[in-house]
């Protein structure tokens, strides 16, 4: 079977990071792990956490025709701004929650407070949309959850893989 391509944008949802007040790690981290996995980034960008503007953004990418995977990294949690989540869902077409399940599962290992993400994953067109924590510890620690993942679930919806034979 041929390698799968996979061209990936990754947002990072931060209002102090949109300010400039913080520097971005998570989003760099999680550039390195989709680097790894042999991924070509198309894009990467910093948003504040306004629900309008993360769904704009991730409309624009999914639709572009040329990325076929996007992370999101911040946003996901309790606090009032926490918007990542409902703004993924206003988007994407189908929900893709056995990636959330896993994510929040194997964190559980890590930390006790796991539970409290409220990450989505799911698919608008042709392209997966993945919810990950803020935290750089977090965020790779999630992301290595679904590696294995990715590859098949990219090469199912783009068609470079062919569908598990019942």
């Amino acid at each position: 079977m041929a390698k799968v391509e996979i061209v990936a944008v990754v947002l990072t949802i931060s209002d102090s990071a949109s300010r400039g007040e913080r520097e971005d790690r998570s989003g760099p981290a999680v550039v390195a792990e989709l680097e790894k996995l042999g991924c070509r980034i198309s894009a990467t960008e910093i948003l504040p956490d306004d629900r309008d503007s993360i769904s704009d953004k991730l409309r624009e990418y999914a639709d572009r025709g040329d990325v076929n995977l996007i992370f999101t990294t911040g946003g996901t949690g309790f606090a009032p701004r926490d918007n990542t989540p409902e703004a993924t869902r206003a988007v994407i077409e189908r929900e893709a929650p056995g990636l959330a399940e896993l994510m929040r599962f194997r964190s559980l290992d890590e930390t006790p407070l796991a539970p409290l993400s409220r990450a989505v994953c799911g698919i608008r067109g042709r392209t997966l949309i993945v919810n990950l924590p803020g935290s750089t510890r977090g965020a790779v620690q999630n992301f290595t959850a679904i590696r294995s993942s990715l590859p098949h679930a990219i090469g199912l919806l783009t068609e470079q893989s062919k569908k598990c034979a019942s």
